[in-house]
């Protein structure tokens, strides 16, 4: 990584350039697949074919590259100054087939891998969660297995559905099949609502994942959640991965499969800020559908925001 506080890159001056000019890029970094000194390089993937209810999250990275304008440098809760710490640049969209999810896969594994070859970390913008089987992927070609730290409103971890093997609700029992996770230094947390049966979580920790219910997590501190975490994944750099069905549908409506009674957009932005410390090598936001947001884009505005939460993280590691 660069040396903190002499950035490649960096946001225009907010007070020289409007927010509203220019091209939509995410926080209005610069456009470059030039990763030579680049630190983190966020990846749109609008990808959602394998989607089971609701459709849309194909139009995610263009929304939350529009909601993400309003975000600053200087990150006050965790005293770090984001862009002027991390030289961060949007890398773009990656290639999609969208009547192909198999090799729209492998095409989204080869842009994640030749990022993270380059030395950058990297920061995608989904798209469905089927995304993040290729991020692993193109993560663990370079980094070996990883270990997870996941926010969700469902394990994903399901054999197959409708037949299909490669699907939104399947990435991370494929990716644990494939050697790509490290699932007894995992954690999986915010899952609730009605399940196919009671099996369903039991086979996510029948994988080796630690699986905290949304029940269990509402009586958690950030501070508990983080002590949980970090005794999980110990000092080994990890993934982390942000359905925006995490969080409560009151906050987050845009999204494929809304869960009822999930935390609030303060709750989730806690617990992720309780993670400061940790060392990520790749972070996700996905499942965000546009067409489902209310005129106030609430959806888009929060994920944006999860996003510099990640980007704050990435700060702090390498402020340390």
């Amino acid at each position: 990584m660069t040396a903190p506080g002499t950035p490649r890159s960096h946001q225009p001056d907010a007070s020289q350039v409007p927010r509203y000019s220019g091209i939509r890029t995410f926080a209005r970094c610069p456009h470059s697949r030039e990763l030579g000194g680049i630190d983190v390089a966020v990846i749109g993937v609008p990808f959602d074919t394998t989607t089971s209810f609701r459709p849309g999250a194909r139009f995610g990275p263009e929304a939350i590259r529009s909601a993400s304008v309003l975000l600053r440098d200087y990150h006050p809760p965790l005293d770090v100054a984001v862009f002027s710490t991390l030289s961060v640049v949007d890398w773009g969209d990656t290639p999609i087939i969208p009547t192909n999810t198999q090799r729209s896969l492998d095409l989204i594994a080869e842009s994640v891998r030749d990022v993270v070859r380059a030395g950058a970390i990297s920061l995608c913008l989904g798209g469905d969660h089927s995304i993040a089987l290729a991020e692993l992927r193109g993560l663990a070609a370079i980094n070996g297995p990883l270990p997870l730290v996941l926010l969700d409103s469902h394990a994903d971890t399901w054999d197959s559905y409708y037949g299909e093997r490669y699907f939104h609700g399947t990435p991370f029992r494929r990716a644990v099949e494939e050697g790509l996770l490290l699932p007894e230094r995992s954690v999986m947390a915010g899952m609730r609502g009605p399940l196919y049966s009671a099996q369903d979580l039991a086979d996510a920790r029948a994988l080796g994942f630690e699986v905290i219910t949304g029940e269990e997590l509402r009586e958690m501190t950030p501070e508990s959640f983080a002590f949980k975490v970090q005794g999980r994944v110990g000092d080994l750099p990890a993934y982390l991965s942000f359905d925006i069905d995490f969080v409560d549908p009151a906050f987050a409506p845009a999204t494929g499969t809304p869960e009822p009674g999930g935390p609030t957009s303060a709750e989730a932005l806690a617990l992720l800020r309780s993670l400061s410390g940790m060392q990520f090598m790749g972070f996700d936001v996905v499942e965000v559908s546009p067409p489902y947001d209310n005129p106030g884009q609430t959806t888009a505005l929060l994920a944006s925001a999860v996003a510099y939460e990640c980007l704050a993280l990435a700060a702090v590691a390498a402020r340390r």
